[in-house]
């Protein structure tokens, strides 16, 4: 199965161009979309959910032209956006006994087994009658997810999934969205590397409503082996490294700051090697990008 997006704009009445020619080719899998707020995400999800039209471009999935039969696509999707409003004083059971009607899963011993089924995979079983209004922030998402997961959808979209969540509740959620994506197109919009390297097997990164990089996590990292270096420094001494070095990130360890620099070889003797990740790769990205703005 794939997912094909080709040269996909979008202009909003206000001059945003939220979408610029985005294109990209999504198969089986967990696929990480990384971005800033701002940069396109959410954007690029509800096209693909047939939420919003493109001014331009096409989306195919497996020879079904999604722009022109948008309630086609409906049928093979589940969707947990960003934000999504829930009935308070309704319980998961019942809950997910409605969408699946609304689904179109018109038999009852079927739909029974698969709210049964869903709530036991999002371990919610056993407080399935308790009303929606009472379950934390992490049951809410695993709850979401359940509702997405209704009626075998080929495709899901996982909008910010795992922000505000603790990181009891994340590894949860990680676990989760790991299993749904062996046989199914899970896309996943976050602005948390971490969501992306724990989870992913291909990945784009967005910015400014184009695809500023897209491949597999490992072989991205590795496009910055050898130019990476970090050094424990004063705070005082950050705008002369800021001025002689191209700094990629910044932060603190134990109270002290350590920055991360691009270099072609080691700037001097405070720094050593440091071997890249997808943050760092994340961080140039930005820091490219921001002085292409200015």
């Amino acid at each position: 199965m794939k997912l094909i997006i080709n040269n996909l704009s979008k202009t909003y009445d206000n001059g945003v161009k939220a979408l610029q020619g985005v294109s990209l080719e999504i198969s089986n899998g967990m696929f990480g979309l990384l971005g800033q707020n701002g940069a396109g995400k959410s954007t690029l999800m509800k096209t693909i959910a047939t939420l919003q039209d493109a001014d331009s471009g096409s989306i195919w999935l497996d020879g079904l032209d999604v722009v022109k039969h948008p309630e086609e696509m409906r049928k093979h999707l589940g969707y947990l956006p960003q934000d999504f409003g829930l009935y308070p004083t309704v319980s998961a059971e019942d809950m997910l006994q409605y969408i699946a009607r609304l689904k179109g899963i018109s038999n009852q011993q079927q739909r029974d087994d698969q709210v049964d089924y869903l709530l036991q995979k999002v371990n919610l079983f056993n407080v399935k009658n308790k009303k929606l209004g009472t379950y934390s922030g992490g049951m809410k998402q695993r709850f979401g997810i359940a509702q997405a997961l209704l009626g075998n959808p080929k495709v899901i979209i996982v909008d910010e999934p795992t922000a505000g969540l603790d990181p009891l509740e994340r590894n949860r959620f990680y676990n989760l969205l790991s299993e749904i994506g062996e046989n199914t197109i899970v896309i996943l919009s976050t602005h948390i590397v971490e969501d992306v390297s724990t989870l992913c097997n291909e990945m784009a990164v967005i910015g400014t409503g184009k695809v500023l990089l897209n491949g597999q996590p490992a072989s991205i990292e590795s496009s910055l082996n050898g130019k990476l270096w970090e050094a424990q420094i004063d705070k005082d001494s950050l705008p002369a490294v800021s001025k002689n070095f191209t700094i990629i990130s910044q932060r603190f360890h134990l109270g002290k700051m350590i920055v991360t620099v691009l270099a072609a070889q080691q700037p001097d003797e405070r720094f050593t090697a440091k071997k890249p990740g997808l943050e760092d790769v994340y961080f140039h990205l930005l820091e490219q990008q921001g002085r292409n703005l200015n």
